[in-house]
């Protein structure tokens, strides 16, 4: 069996990572909550974000992690049409869970949906994303451990949705974010504790690209539209806020009316 070891930098990886996960978890969450509180169009374009924030970040959080992953005796390569799709099941599958939220009628029951739909696929884009791995030698689980950091996901996900429904200010959707996110992060290393190698040497090249190559680049790039969403975001007025304008403005253009003169 080769050496695992799931953090060659240090604690740069795992915080880094956990940084992400918060951070796509909070943008999610604030998204949702805008979306709850919106209408027709602008509904469905705020969980739309929302599902590719929480998307985005647990898959960044999963491949920045992987930087830091390493076994003895083994180079690394990542598949990447594999990795790419990881990506897209990560927002696609969390978005129905997101839709679910948004759209059902009865909360208990999308909130049920929503979490399982979520949960599970967080857990299908770490194990796709793992399944993305070309080494030399054979990747093993552990049932236990891959069946525990299913339930992580799943739990995860339907509290970061109950958050949503029922969490408004910015101040509890932040506190449950870094919540969300150690529970990603849990899930994460949780299931790669569950991972073992069996290394067979080999000069043969490896197919598929290296983290340096691919993964980081990518991650850089989904990392910097996390940071461009939350400004936008943070930025962009509530419908509270929007409604105070409106009701400010009609005194005014009132007032107006009543002050112009007359037509002869």
């Amino acid at each position: 069996m080769g050496h695992l070891d799931h953090a060659t930098f240090g604690w740069l990886t795992p915080v880094l990572s956990y940084a992400m996960a918060c951070i796509g978890a909070g943008l999610g969450l604030r998204c949702t909550v805008r979306a709850l509180g919106a209408r027709g169009r602008s509904r469905r374009n705020w969980l739309l974000t929302a599902a590719s924030a929480i998307g985005t970040g647990i898959w960044t959080m999963h491949f920045v992690a992987m930087l830091g992953f390493g076994v003895s005796g083994t180079e690394i390569r990542y598949n990447v049409p594999l990795t790419v799709l990881s990506l897209l099941v990560a927002i696609l599958v969390v978005g129905a869970g997101v839709f679910a939220v948004g759209y059902g009628r009865y909360r208990g029951r999308a909130l049920v949906l929503g979490g399982l739909t979520t949960g599970l696929g967080v857990a299908s884009m770490h194990y796709l994303g793992m399944a993305a791995l070309r080494l030399h030698g054979e990747v093993s689980y552990d049932p236990l451990l891959v069946g525990v950091s299913v339930v992580i996901a799943v739990v995860a996900a339907t509290a970061a949705l109950w958050a949503a429904l029922n969490i408004s200010s910015p101040v509890a959707v932040a506190v449950a974010s870094l919540v969300m996110g150690g529970a990603v992060s849990s899930m994460h290393y949780t299931g790669m504790f569950a991972v073992g190698v069996h290394v067979t040497p080999s000069g043969q090249a490896l197919p598929g690209a290296t983290a340096m190559q691919f993964v980081f680049p990518l991650a850089v790039g989904l990392g910097s539209y996390l940071f461009l969403t939350s400004a936008f975001v943070a930025l962009s007025p509530t419908a509270d806020e929007r409604e105070a304008s409106a009701s400010a403005q009609r005194p005014v253009e009132s007032d107006r009316f009543l002050t112009s003169p007359r037509s002869t």
